[in-house]
């Protein structure tokens, strides 16, 4: 009621009111879709949480994978939905692709590099690849050598010198002439394997620090080897570093954000 005793139409009010939150409940469903199909079919982004995948990529590399390159099943989804039936507009990786999939036993993330597709033979013999009965073309280069952090420590095959760590470095050349560096520990078990055909409908995939990476080479078990990967499991091919962190920060200080950061890792090509 007014000071002279009238009613007060609150109608217009209350219906600006409602207006504004329809109007931002619908801004919110329709960014939250956006995410989801981008995620989904273009790129998300993934973090590495080990070293297997040493020199290339490193623990707490940041990056960005585009979902497109394989095709879309549920897998490809955002809590892997089972929106999508079978595996659709599937395609092969190249040899050399890293590739983001998911464990054939646990369903959670992995990355590797694709070696072998589907048809090719594939072996190792004393940490030399050797594919279709041909030895893929290995040679050594400089020692390859990275600073110890929170999420950097020095494993048993490197060699530890004033808070860095030195390993032994190898330069791969598959046939194609996709190449990249390899890690070497010195001899291990898993340096001779195979040969083995890989069958329709997998791939065969390594790590890039051979002598640190549960990959192809091991049978599949939760939290463990990869074994042969289904294509159907194959969810993006890894694209961009977007960002890189050492460990060394903390939430409560926000100076050690930047001073964690790898800066000279950020937007290079993986």
């Amino acid at each position: 009621m007014t000071a002279a005793g009238k009613p007060v139409n609150r109608t217009a009010k209350d219906e600006a009111g409602k207006e504004t939150w329809g109007s931002f409940a619908a801004f919110v469903l329709k960014l939250a879709l956006a995410v989801f199909v981008f995620r989904s079919f273009f790129f998300s982004f993934y973090t590495i949480p080990s070293e297997s995948m040493l020199p290339r990529l490193w623990n707490g590399d940041y990056f960005i994978a585009a979902k497109w390159p394989y095709g879309y099943s549920r897998w490809s989804l955002p809590f892997n939905l089972p929106l999508i039936p079978g595996h659709v507009l599937a395609s092969l990786p190249d040899r050399g692709d890293v590739v983001v999939f998911k464990h054939p036993v646990d369903k959670v993330d992995y990355i590797k590099r694709v070696i072998g597709l589907p048809g090719d033979t594939v072996a190792l013999r004393g940490g030399q690849v050797i594919l279709n009965g041909v030895p893929v073309k290995r040679e050594k280069i400089a020692d390859f050598a990275i600073a110890e952090s929170p999420n950097t420590g020095c494993a048993w095959g490197g060699r530890a010198t004033a808070a860095t760590c030195t390993y032994t470095r190898f330069h791969e050349t598959l046939p194609s002439g996709t190449s990249y560096d390899t890690l070497d520990f010195g001899r291990t078990p898993q340096d001779d394997f195979g040969p083995i055909v890989v069958p329709q409908g997998h791939v065969f995939a390594l790590g890039d620090n051979r002598d640190n990476s549960q990959d192809s080479r091991f049978p599949a078990t939760p939290g463990g080897g990869v074994g042969l990967i289904p294509d159907e499991l194959l969810v993006a091919r890894a694209s961009v570093m977007v960002w890189s962190t050492d460990g060394s920060a903390s939430w409560i200080k926000p100076w050690t954000w930047l001073t964690a950061a790898r800066w000279s890792r950020i937007g290079h090509a993986i």
